[in-house]
């Protein structure tokens, strides 16, 4: 079924809903701005969540993390940030309407009694859950609730029956009830579990598409049966395969598992990692280079693929040069400055920035690497001792002192410096790589640059010269 004849539910609400107990990865990533892309083609809302019911292990320093890294994608929410724990009272209320009206009731059950239960069904084979004794039935009598022991809350999963959806991703999904035990929604101590907070939070936010990792296809059918319990509408569900890294096996650190904000770290444009993720398993046509307009425009559920898609690094570091060498000078320019005054490198003290990347953007896969060359036009440069031995030799040394006088005479644009070369060379019977590389050595501290004469122009008269007198 294509797009035009699917049917979307409208207004659109999409959300992302992360829970703050570490970075936001490659992975939460991509759903977010798949979330984001629908709402935004849809012209919906995109809402933002904060699950951090899970207390010991979130902190306000990962929420932080998430809160940079979907600004720094641009990935702009229209409502909240929301947080769970600030919504206790709402969710506690719902439990009590579902206590009064039987579609969840008191389970005394400990935890070690729960524990036996289990121990004894695997030993018979049989698939470990909770057996239902504390569970209201018609002619059913209940044990007298034990003194001194504070009740869980469960939820009455209907025991007969299939729950089922369409998934918009991997289609058609049925699951028995009979396979579900009654799950907790509310703890001994009155918290509610992630999958009651999920259901309430959706329910209240009108959330008429769940777009999320497929890691959580084992919770729909549970949050299902509660939002129909609660008489609310059912969003329509995406679940998105898992990432795996490049060798295939599932994604690590080692392979890209890393928060966004190390991708700013590592000189990658947010603009270059928004189309990479919008290419992990959603493609349109044979299209590559998109950006975020476009990337909306196009986006729909149906050209996902149900298959992994895998984490290339090679493709991201080439799409990453290709938008580095269409960006403009004066933003790159900006975006190395930042980087070098990190280093402590002052770009003040150098020629215009903006010439320098004019240079090299063509080169370069990610602007550490563009940072890098341009410290070299702006720090004093220290080559190697083994690089200065192989290529200032006493030949080098003799046509580079030639060729310091026709430089501190010419005029300095790039024709009359590179008849100077040519000069020099023609003089001491030599090719240009016997020039231009000692040159290149002797000014920038590295055998391999751009052109030599836009180098040298772009370096300036009075630099050249000063390195040139310090290497002769």
């Amino acid at each position: 079924m294509t797009s035009a004849s699917r049917p979307v539910r409208t207004p659109v609400r999409t959300r992302f809903a992360p829970s703050p107990t570490g970075y936001l990865h490659i992975g939460g990533a991509r759903t977010a701005l798949f979330s984001w892309a629908f709402a935004r083609r849809h012209g919906g809302t995109f809402i933002l969540r904060i699950e951090d019911t899970d207390v010991a292990r979130s902190t306000p320093a990962a929420v932080q993390a998430i809160l940079d890294g979907m600004q720094w994608l641009g990935l702009e929410h229209d409502e909240g940030p929301f947080y769970q724990m600030q919504r206790m009272d709402r969710y506690k209320e719902v439990i009590g309407q579902m206590l009064a009206a039987g579609t969840a009731y008191h389970c005394y059950l400990s935890p070690e009694e729960l524990d036996r239960l289990r121990e004894a069904q695997r030993e018979r084979g049989e698939k470990p859950r909770y057996d239902g004794r504390w569970r209201p039935e018609a002619g059913k009598v209940l044990p007298q609730p034990p003194a001194g022991v504070q009740p869980v809350v469960r939820f009455r999963n209907p025991a007969e029956g299939v729950v089922s959806w369409d998934d918009l991703v991997k289609g058609r999904i049925e699951i028995a009830n009979a396979e579900m035990d009654d799950f907790i929604i509310a703890r001994a101590d009155g918290t509610p579990t992630y999958n009651f907070c999920v259901v309430v939070d959706d329910w209240d936010m009108g959330i008429t598409h769940v777009i999320r990792g497929d890691d959580h296809v084992n919770n729909t059918p549970r949050q299902i049966n509660v939002l129909q319990a609660l008489g609310a509408e059912v969003p329509l569900y995406a679940h998105l395969s898992m990432i795996l890294g490049d060798d295939g096996s599932k994604l690590s650190k080692r392979h890209g598992a890393v928060s966004v904000m190390q991708y700013d770290e590592e000189g990658y444009l947010p603009e270059a990692v928004i189309n990479y993720l919008a290419r992990l398993g959603w493609s349109h046509g044979d299209d590559e280079i998109f950006d975020r307009r476009q990337f909306v425009e196009w986006f729909d559920l149906d050209h996902i693929t149900p298959s992994a898609a895998q984490f290339n690094t090679e493709k991201l570091n080439w799409l990453n040069a290709q938008y580095i060498k269409k960006a403009d000078d004066a933003f790159l320019a900006a975006e190395v400055a930042s980087r070098l005054a990190r280093r402590e490198v002052n770009p003040e003290t150098g020629p215009s920035l903006e010439a320098v990347v004019a240079l090299y953007k063509d080169r370069v896969a990610n602007l550490n690497e563009l940072a890098d060359a341009a410290e070299l036009f702006v720090a004093d440069v220290h080559p190697a001792p083994e690089v200065v031995g192989q290529h200032l030799t006493d030949v080098a040394k003799a046509a580079l002192a030639s060729l310091r006088g026709r430089l501190a005479a010419a005029e300095w644009n790039r024709a009359a410096l590179s008849q100077a070369i040519k000069d020099t060379m023609a003089e001491h019977g030599l090719k240009m790589p016997q020039v231009a590389i000692p040159l290149r050595v002797a000014v920038l501290g590295v055998p391999q640059t751009p052109a030599i004469d836009a180098v040298l122009e772009v370096l300036g008269r009075g630099r050249v010269l000063e390195r040139l007198d310090r290497r002769l």
